[in-house]
């Protein structure tokens, strides 16, 4: 299994209907964002949270933390070798909780209770991915895009937000700052989404390609060392 991560409003979606189209042998799973961004006992759990994420930050992590390890546990069981998640348990906790803790939504107690749960559901129970694609944009770019598609429940999102969000997954995706090893070694495809691949044929088919080439590559290896990788260009060595 893999996983596409990348900043809320970077294409994610966008991304993933390219491969369903042209790569439909890559299994795609999306992500479950109905289960917190609408209705749930008459509120939105998404949009509570951006208005006021200090009473709701908590509930909202927990929630989305559930959610996923519930899908990642099953998927890294039953789904085929080259199977891409969208977003996942580690940018939950690595970019959107963390960021959270640092911007004060949660109490102490909430923290602490929180990092349990993800030792014991997250490092203990799921396994790491064969490997990350990251698609990278300014939070300029990936807040222009949020506005255009106007989703239900993030009407009170902030460029200060973003710009936020874009730095924790800089540091979870490129610099690997404060990352569990067995999660800092999953090697990464990096890949430039500012261009518009709706429009853009060219660099679409070429990352469709790479994409493809770099899901090979890792499901080929059985044994993987810790890589880095930039713009789309893949290095680094595997046993």
């Amino acid at each position: 299994m893999f996983i596409l991560e990348g900043n809320t409003g970077v294409g994610k979606s966008t991304f993933l209907k390219l491969l369903q189209e042209h790569a439909p042998e890559i299994a795609v799973i999306q992500e479950s964002v109905d289960s917190w961004a609408f209705q749930m006992h008459g509120q939105s759990l998404l949009g509570n949270f951006y208005e006021n994420p200090k009473r709701w930050a908590y509930t909202m992590e927990t929630m989305t933390m559930m959610t996923r390890v519930r899908e990642h546990t099953y998927h890294q069981v039953h789904a085929q070798p080259a199977s891409l998640m969208e977003r996942s348990v580690y940018s939950g906790h690595y970019c959107f909780a963390k960021n959270g803790h640092v911007e004060g939504f949660f109490t102490g107690l909430e923290w602490e209770v929180y990092l349990k749960w993800m030792e014991f559901m997250v490092l203990e129970t799921c396994k790491p991915p064969r490997g990350f694609i990251y698609l990278q944009a300014s939070p300029e770019s990936c807040f222009a895009r949020l506005r255009e598609r106007a989703r239900v429940g993030e009407e009170a999102v902030t460029l200060e937000y973003m710009q936020q969000l874009h730095d924790w997954h800089e540091k979870f995706m490129i610099t690997r700052e404060g990352i569990d090893q067995r999660v800092a070694q999953v090697p990464v495809l990096v890949l430039d989404a500012t261009v518009d691949l709706r429009r853009n044929t060219a660099v679409a088919a070429s990352y469709v390609a790479q994409v493809k080439a770099f899901m090979q590559d890792m499901i080929a290896s059985e044994q993987v060392v810790p890589t880095r990788v930039v713009s789309g260009e893949f290095t680094g060595s595997f046993g």
